[in-house]
């Protein structure tokens, strides 16, 4: 017995469940990399001079690990969408470039202290995330949505690593 042909836009059912755990343990990879440069972000956190409105270190933890959840379901939604990555090469591209500096800033922030290199790395992070959601909505409107809060993540992110770097000279 011959297999069903894929039409793009339809995943074979079992093949879409394997898609959505493999997306999920890849930004758990993303994650657990920024993870190993940031073993000592805590102490550094609390020792830098921050803006007033800077997050409490307790809150990024439980932010991260939604977005990176909202992240891989968006994934997966396009790639279901579009029947698999190669039919989505561009947005898949953009996902996999926003996921690498991100996964980035933290090792330049957290592990080498490098304070201008981490605010180009998530100004560059900013602009790849945006665009990554254009390409994502364009394909399939809620991943797109999903990635909406991990853009706004982001924008405080720039604003802190841009006001943290100004506030610590001598540190970053």
């Amino acid at each position: 017995m011959a297999a069903r042909p894929i039409r793009i836009g339809a995943a074979a059912p079992r093949g879409q469940w394997r898609a959505l755990v493999v997306s999920l343990l890849l930004v758990v990879a993303v994650g657990a990399v920024g993870a190993v440069a940031s073993i000592d972000a805590a102490a550094f956190y609390a020792q830098i001079a921050k803006p007033l409105w800077a997050p409490p270190a307790g809150v990024f933890g439980p932010i991260w690990t939604t977005l990176y959840l909202f992240m891989g379901i968006a994934a997966w939604l396009v790639w279901r969408t579009r029947g698999g990555i190669a039919h989505a090469s561009d947005a898949f591209l953009l996902y996999g470039l926003q996921l690498l500096l991100n996964a980035l800033w933290s090792w330049i922030f957290f592990r080498w202290h490098a304070g201008a290199l981490a605010l180009f790395d998530v100004c560059a992070l900013w602009l790849a995330v945006l665009v990554t959601l254009v390409h994502f909505w364009r394909i399939r409107r809620a991943a797109g949505l999903l990635l909406l809060p991990y853009l706004l993540w982001v924008s405080i992110a720039t604003a802190l690593t841009a006001a943290t770097w100004h506030l610590n000279p001598g540190i970053l």
